[in-house]
C-alpha cells in the first residue's frame, strides 16, 4: 500500500480491470473510512473522533489504486461528512492535510485552537 499521494483528479476514479467505481464508507468499529472498488480494499483514512473534532492520522491506498483519485474520494467523503455533523477536523495525516490545503473550500474545517495562553 501506499500512503496517500495520488493526484487528486476531478473525474470519477477508476481502476484497472473492473468498473472502477469508488465507494466510501465509515467502518466506526475500526475507526475509518474505507475505499472500495468493485467490492475490495482499495485504501482506507484512519480517524480519531470526539464529540467536537475528527482527527485523521493516516491514509493508505493499495498500489494497484495509485494515482487513481482514491485518496482525493477518501478525504473529499470523510470531509463533507465531518462537515454534515457540525465537526472540526485536525488534520495530523499529510495527506489529508495537503488535500485540504489544495482544495481551500475545506479549509474552514480546520480546528484552530482558542486559547491565547502564552508563557
Amino acid at each position: 500500500m501506499s500512503r496517500g499521494g495520488e493526484g487528486d483528479g476531478n473525474s470519477e476514479p477508476t481502476a484497472a480491470g473492473g468498473s472502477g467505481k469508488v465507494t466510501i464508507t465509515d467502518a466506526p468499529e475500526q475507526h475509518r473510512y474505507e475505499a472500495r472498488v468493485d467490492g475490495g480494499l482499495a485504501g482506507f483514512a484512519v480517524y480519531l473522533r470526539t464529540p467536537q473534532l475528527v482527527t485523521f492520522v493516516h491514509t493508505e491506498v493499495e498500489d494497484a489504486y495509485g494515482g487513481r483519485g482514491v485518496g482525493s474520494a477518501l478525504a473529499r467523503a470523510a470531509l463533507d461528512e465531518a462537515r454534515a455533523q457540525g465537526l472540526q477536523v485536525v488534520a495530523v495525516c499529510p495527506f489529508v492535510s495537503g488535500w485540504i490545503d489544495r482544495h481551500p473550500a475545506y479549509r474552514d474545517l480546520l480546528y484552530e485552537a482558542s486559547s491565547q495562553v502564552s508563557d
